[in-house]
């Protein structure tokens, strides 16, 4: 496990710590942010064959956030109380920290057989800030991540990932678009 910034770190089990030798080696380091979705996924592939392969010495690492579990506790009065039993949180706790180890673990897969190899890290807090700070941490020279594609009115109420990052990123950021929608209008 790793700490970063007050905010839990988890890593996989063939995951090294930290985020890769690239600042030892002079090579670019490439930070990919995967969730569970075909996207970020095709967004990772994408990185390896376009910009990865390109550059010698380049060093790849995964990042997936997870929410607080305190993010899925809710008000239950006015006076802005709220109760979750301990065996409820754990559960929750559980349940992330299970999807958070598969999404690093598929991840990882696609790294492994593009034979790339890959450091991951499981940064917990809201996904726009903590992907933002881990980024920060790692010293990245460029962000990839995907895009869901979300329409103006569904962007507009869940707000947007990859338009939060784009703008406050310490780095260059790369939206990867999902191959159906790339060729399209």
């Amino acid at each position: 496990m790793e700490e970063s910034t007050g905010q839990a770190a988890a890593a996989a089990s063939d995951v090294a710590p930290g985020a890769g030798g690239a600042e030892a080696a002079g090579g670019m380091k490439v930070v990919v942010a995967v969730d569970a979705s075909e996207e970020s996924l095709h967004a990772l592939s994408w990185a390896l064959d376009n910009v990865v392969r390109l550059h010698p010495g380049a060093s790849v690492a995964v990042v997936h956030a997870q929410h607080s579990v305190d993010h899925f506790v809710y008000p239950v009065a006015a006076h802005g109380l709220a109760y979750a039993p301990p065996t409820a949180l754990d559960s929750m706790r559980r349940a992330q920290e299970e999807n958070s180890r598969r999404a690093v673990a598929r991840a990882l897969d696609v790294c492994r057989q593009k034979q790339a190899s890959a450091t991951a890290a499981v940064v917990e807090g809201d996904p726009k800030e903590a992907i933002c700070e881990a980024v920060e941490e790692m010293r990245a020279d460029l962000l990839v991540l995907g895009s869901r594609g979300l329409g103006m009115v569904k962007r507009a109420l869940l707000g947007s990932v990859s338009d939060y990052l784009a703008h406050h990123a310490c780095c260059p950021v790369l939206i990867v678009k999902p191959p159906n929608k790339a060729h399209h209008k």
